[in-house]
């Protein structure tokens, strides 16, 4: 492996430091560092919550650059071409992709960490070797991942959120969710912040994630409903206190729109009310105890709802690109182990 510290560059004033600008001594040690919050866009990302969440927290908290990674050598540009502007008769701008690792500072004077910006699509052990390095020069006392799938469930119905993490007390179940039970052994398609929470594992870190369940047939559009839950989170697992105005106006206009456009079809009123069926079934069955599909329910289709619901979400739909939303996303889902 190539010296993963040559894959980014530390800010000068972060290079000499312990993460909060002061040596630390054991004792501030182990009473616990901040933590380092990762949202990598590019792997499936349903209703762009990844990109929501990292955007929403660079936009309202005070924050600064601590290190910047080399996009030239993570960052597969064929796959994922970068936009650029063409004005009559030159390029005018491009928009440079960006991995960068930030200090936010809380609305309560709290700092941590985000990084945020394109999954690499290279290089994922040496990129998880030099976020080892970081967290080990920060003081970073865990890192916690967000991500978001597309799952049968309504709009209508309370979101929930998959645990997961490198200890079992870090992937216990949500207060105040509907609980979404345990996924069997599965294989499933890999990922860089996946490989990194495997990895910190092995190498004694704490490292944990949510997993918000976006429903299906809002999976190709923003769904600020689903980043608002996932701030939600952050902000109980970590202690830390975000704003969520802005993301919980958003998704009321969403939630709006989507009333109003299901009022007037009778065929996506009848798909979303079958889904709240299931949904309830599920919830409300004795012994019921998560979300998880089974073999025995049938779901709908999210071709059920049909090219009239795709056209209305493409017109509210965010027009900044998500990379790699789409074909990034694997075409066979998940699969157990014995199937291949």
């Amino acid at each position: 492996m190539l010296d993963p510290e040559q894959l980014y560059a530390l800010e000068p004033r972060w290079a000499d430091s312990r993460g909060l600008d002061v040596q630390r001594d054991e004792q501030d040690q182990a009473a616990g560092g901040p933590v380092l919050i990762h949202a990598l866009t590019g792997f499936i990302d349903a209703g762009s919550v990844t990109r929501l969440v990292g955007e929403h927290l660079l936009e309202h908290l005070p924050h600064e650059v601590v290190a910047t990674f080399d996009a030239d050598q993570l960052v597969d540009y064929r796959s994922r071409r970068p936009a650029m502007v063409f004005e009559q008769d030159h390029y005018s701008s491009y928009a440079e992709p960006r991995l960068q690792l930030h200090e936010l500072v809380d609305r309560s004077g709290t700092p941590f960490f985000l990084l945020a910006g394109p999954e690499p699509d290279v290089q994922w052990e040496r990129f998880a070797a030099a976020v080892r390095l970081l967290v080990e020069h920060l003081g970073v006392s865990r890192t916690v991942a967000v991500h978001a799938i597309p799952m049968a469930v309504p709009h209508t119905r309370p979101l929930g959120v998959i645990t997961h993490g490198t200890r079992p007390e870090l992937a216990g179940p949500i207060e105040g969710l509907p609980p979404v039970g345990r996924f069997p052994t599965v294989q499933v398609p890999g990922s860089a912040a996946a490989l990194l929470e495997l990895r910190l594992g092995e190498w004694g870190h704490d490292a944990q994630g949510f997993v918000v369940q976006v429903p299906h047939y809002l999976a190709d559009t923003p769904y600020p409903a689903a980043a608002a839950l996932l701030v939600d989170q952050l902000m109980l697992s970590a202690g830390l206190d975000v704003p969520t105005t802005a993301l919980l106006s958003a998704a009321e206009e969403t939630r709006q729109a989507i009333a109003e456009h299901i009022a007037g079809s009778d065929e996506v009123a009848r798909v979303v009310h079958a889904l709240e069926q299931q949904y309830d079934a599920y919830v409300g069955a004795k012994g019921r105890t998560a979300l998880l599909a089974s073999e025995d329910v049938p779901l709908p289709s999210a071709d059920e709802l049909g090219a009239e619901v795709e056209r209305f979400l493409a017109t509210h739909a965010d027009p900044s690109p998500s990379a790699g939303d789409d074909e990034d996303r694997p075409e066979g889902g998940w699969s157990s182990p014995d199937e291949d």
